[in-house]
C-alpha cells in the first residue's frame, strides 16, 4: 500500500535517472493534458510531498499521485515492462531510460509557480526537510474532539501517514483509534512515533513496524482474525472515517489498546 515511505524512495529512484537530463518523449495519456509535450525540455528535479510527486521539467510540473493502485517504474531501453501498456498514464523517455507512471491517482501538468495550488494545503512531512513536531502537534489537537485515528490520517495535520501507519502508531501507543485526541496522554510521543516510524523504512522495499523484514512486518495491520502478538487476543477490524463515502479500515487488539 503506497505511503509516504514509497512516494520519497520513489522520487529519489526517479530523481537519479531523469535530474539533468533531457526529455526525448513525453506521453500523457490523460485526456485533459495529452496534447501537452515536454520533449526537450530539461527535468530539473524529481521530489516528493506526503504522498504527492512532482517532477518538474523547464517551468512545468508534473504531479502525480499514487492512490491504491499506482506506481512509476523505471526502465532501460528496450526493457520488457512489468506491467501491462492499457494501464501507463503516462511515458517519460530520456537517452537512457524509460520511466511510465502507471495507475495513477492523479496526474496532471502545472506551471512549477503554482505547486502550492495541489500541495499547499499539506501539513508537515515527517521525510521532508522541513520538517516541524511542533507545528504537527499543532496541527493535531486543533480539534481535540476527533479521534485519533482520523487526526493521523488526515494529510492537514502530518503529510505521508496513510492507514498502516495510523493502525501501527495507535497499537504502540496502547490507543484505540476511535479515543479523541483531546483524551490521549502525551500526544507529542504520538507525533513523534509516526516521525520515527516512517523514517526508519525511508530506504526500504519492504515495510516493518516490528523490526522484521520477513515474516510478520506488522502488529495489527491487515491481521484481523489473528491472535496478539503482545496479548494473544484475537485482532479486530472497524471503521472509521469523517462520512461514510471515507470509511478505511481499522485493526487493533482490543485489551493492549483502550
Amino acid at each position: 500500500m503506497p505511503e509516504g515511505d514509497t512516494v520519497h524512495l520513489t522520487a529519489r529512484n526517479l530523481h537519479q535517472v531523469l535530474a539533468g537530463q533531457t526529455l526525448t518523449r513525453c506521453d500523457i495519456r490523460v485526456p485533459a493534458f495529452a496534447t501537452i509535450d515536454l520533449s526537450g525540455e530539461v527535468v530539473g528535479d524529481v521530489v516528493a510531498r506526503g504522498k504527492h510527486l512532482l517532477i518538474r521539467a523547464g517551468d512545468s510540473t508534473i504531479h502525480s499521485h499514487l492512490k491504491m493502485e499506482g506506481a512509476w517504474h523505471i526502465y532501460r531501453r528496450g526493457s520488457r515492462w512489468k506491467r501491462p501498456e492499457w494501464q501507463a498514464r503516462i511515458v517519460l523517455e530520456t537517452a537512457n531510460w524509460v520511466t511510465v507512471g502507471f495507475a495513477l491517482g492523479i496526474l496532471e501538468v502545472i506551471p512549477t509557480a503554482e505547486e502550492s495550488t495541489v500541495v499547499g494545503y499539506l501539513g508537515p512531512d515527517p521525510l521532508g526537510p522541513d520538517w516541524n513536531a511542533d507545528e504537527a502537534l499543532r496541527r493535531m489537537l486543533a480539534d481535540p474532539a476527533r479521534p485519533v485515528g482520523l487526526a493521523l490520517l488526515d494529510q492537514r495535520v502530518m503529510a505521508g501517514l496513510g492507514n498502516v501507519y495510523r493502525n501501527e502508531v495507535c497499537f504502540l501507543r496502547g490507543i484505540l483509534p476511535t479515543r479523541p485526541v483531546g483524551n490521549v496522554a502525551q500526544p507529542e510521543k504520538l507525533v513523534d512515533l509516526a516521525h520515527r516510524l516512517i523514517q526508519a523504512n525511508k530506504d526500504r522495499s519492504t515495510r516493518t513496524t516490528t523490526g522484521k523484514l520477513r515474516g510478520q512486518t506488522s502488529w495489527v495491520q491487515s491481521r484481523d482474525g489473528q491472535p496478539c502478538s503482545r496479548c494473544g487476543t484475537t485482532i479486530q477490524r472497524g471503521e472509521l472515517g469523517d462520512n461514510p463515502l471515507q470509511l478505511r479500515n481499522t485493526f487493533f487488539c482490543p485489551v493492549c489498546q483502550t
